[in-house]
């Protein structure tokens, strides 16, 4: 049965991508269950932020095959909307529209996509911008906001297409230091809520405290990946022991 929790909501086998000669992903195979919790991470040009692209095809990969909650990415367009209405994506920048407002950024998509009605689709932004903690701003512009409630209109904006997954790409990178943690609590509650996530980031205590399993990628390969105990307390790779010696204190 599709929806079964037993079936990989996604799987990529033996996928290659390439940039011109630059071989930036190399034989990725991974599998992930439904509300399983994956943090990614690696030195930068590892090829982390491109392999969660792929997922959502705003990266097109050359050899391989993903497949998500049972549909495979192709190049046939009626299967790449349809992921992307599955699939949630929160970015390094928030990609709001600054003239629109909160509540207008949140309900553009399920309005024109998802053809819900304006008064429904404003209820269940309030109800993201509640849980994001944030309610008070929906009448307020982006440019209104501090960075780290911009990050968390971004993530409401991806919950309000209700999405199976939610893909994040170093989220708090662009953030001040103290706006990381008003972030990074909104995605601890969402992982309590049971959501699927695959995050790329360097945020070392979110991955130990969340994640289910902690990857680590270099070169365009996952050279390990574990349960957090196990990845951290007891790194296997060379490559993996120099990196966690150079980020944790």
């Amino acid at each position: 049965m599709k929806n079964s929790n037993e079936t990989p909501i996604i799987t990529i086998e033996n996928m290659h991508k390439w940039y011109g000669d630059f071989h930036v992903l190399n034989d990725i195979n991974l599998s992930v269950k439904r509300g399983e919790r994956i943090v990614i991470c690696g030195p930068s040009g590892s090829g982390k932020s491109t392999l969660i692209r792929c997922i959502n095809r705003l990266e097109e990969h050359q050899r391989g095959k993903i497949i998500v909650d049972g549909t495979e990415l192709t190049k046939d367009i009626k299967n790449i909307e349809k992921i992307r209405a599955e699939v949630g994506m929160v970015f390094q920048h928030f990609n709001l529209f600054p003239h629109l407002t909160i509540l207008e950024n949140l309900t553009l998509g399920p309005i024109w996509v998802r053809k819900i009605p304006k008064k429904k689709a404003e209820e269940t932004a309030m109800y993201y911008l509640e849980k994001v903690r944030i309610a008070e701003q929906a009448k307020k512009f982006p440019g209104q906001l501090s960075g780290g409630q911009q990050q968390r209109v971004a993530i409401a904006r991806s919950l309000c297409m209700e999405p199976n997954v939610m893909l994040f790409d170093e989220p708090t990178s662009a953030l001040d230091p103290e706006m990381v943690k008003e972030v990074l609590d909104v995605m601890i509650s969402l992982a309590r809520d049971g959501m699927t996530m695959l995050v790329v980031s360097h945020e070392m205590g979110f991955a130990k405290s969340v994640a289910h399993r902690v990857m680590f990628m270099d070169a365009g390969q996952i050279l390990e990946q574990n349960d957090p105990e196990e990845f951290f307390g007891n790194p296997q790779h060379e490559r993996t022991k120099l990196f966690l010696s150079q980020i944790l204190d």
